[in-house]
């Protein structure tokens, strides 16, 4: 299994990556009416992207509680991921929890816990990594405020998927359209190219997967639909495209808020300190990383 980046805001990532043989994903269908033409509609979807993407920035500063999850399948030739991130934010400054499960190896989790400005975050081990420490927590200094929101779990997929969005539009001819749905919200529908997917590391792939990657392939186009409540907040961003050359690369994701506001009581207690084991500094937290990749490579 392939070694992920050693950063410790990109470690919870880490746990879950591609190996094994293939799933399958699933699209839904929505009533719709087209809210503009031609050279309008043009205008109309740049202008709402440019939008999603100020209001992205704006809504990920931790002045909301909000839950969300997002699935990501992805696959190159007969090496594959499939995995759920369930993510939590709850108060002011923000508690945050995220959940970074396989759905092919049950036992393959971790989980990260930040309490409300605390110096230090946690990290839940699943069963496939209890042999990295004694104890069935990780602490680790927390440093995430140094990054911005986008550098944690919970985030980095969705600020990824419109970062590739906002380079796709910015070069021009990403966008398809624009419709209305039901209740005011707005769905945009536009093609990235596979080379931006690519180059936003919205799935980070192992040299060895990239290379069966033509450049031809990555001309070819990826779908990918967002979706604005009736405020223009984000609701869905989703990606879907199977292209096929000298290889064949699938992607499906999707990242989707959940309706139902989460509450303190769907975050966890913080862990004994008989249960913890604490990595104090970055020699310790890399090694920490170095052997999550060994185990991932030998998996």
């Amino acid at each position: 299994m392939p070694r992920r980046r050693r950063h410790r805001l990109a470690g919870a990532a880490a746990c879950l990556v591609l190996t094994g043989s293939a799933a399958t994903g699933c699209g839904s269908e929505l009533a719709v009416t087209a809210v503009a033409d031609g050279d309008d509609a043009a205008t109309y979807v740049n202008a709402k992207f440019a939008d999603t993407l100020k209001t992205l920035s704006e809504d990920f500063q931790g002045t909301e509680d909000r839950a969300s999850t997002t699935d990501k399948y992805a696959r190159v030739d007969d090496q594959w991921m499939d995995s759920t991130i369930t993510a939590v934010q709850v108060g002011r400054p923000p508690a945050r929890l995220s959940k970074n499960h396989s759905n092919k190896d049950s036992t393959e989790y971790l989980d990260v816990f930040h309490p409300a400005g605390s110096p230090v975050e946690y990290l839940l081990l699943g069963p496939a990594y209890e042999s990295l420490a004694p104890t069935p927590w990780v602490s680790t200094p927390h440093t995430g405020g140094q990054y911005g929101p986008c550098a944690w779990e919970g985030y980095r997929d969705v600020c990824a998927m419109l970062n590739a969005v906002g380079q796709a539009v910015e070069q021009g001819g990403a966008t398809k359209q624009a419709k209305s749905l039901p209740g005011g919200a707005t769905e945009l529908i536009a093609e990235i190219p596979l080379r931006i997917f690519l180059e936003n590391r919205v799935i980070i792939f192992p040299d060895r997967l990239l290379k069966k990657v033509t450049e031809e392939m990555k001309s070819e186009t990826i779908d990918t639909r967002i979706e604005l409540d009736g405020a223009g907040k984000l609701r869905t961003i989703e990606m879907n495209g199977t292209i096929t050359g000298e290889s064949r690369f699938e992607v499906r994701m999707k990242y989707q808020v959940q309706q139902e506001q989460p509450t303190e009581t769907d975050l966890p207690k913080v862990p004994a300190r008989d249960e913890v084991t604490a990595l104090s500094d970055r020699a310790a937290v890399r090694d920490f990383y170095d052997r999550m990749g060994e185990l991932q490579e030998g998996g």
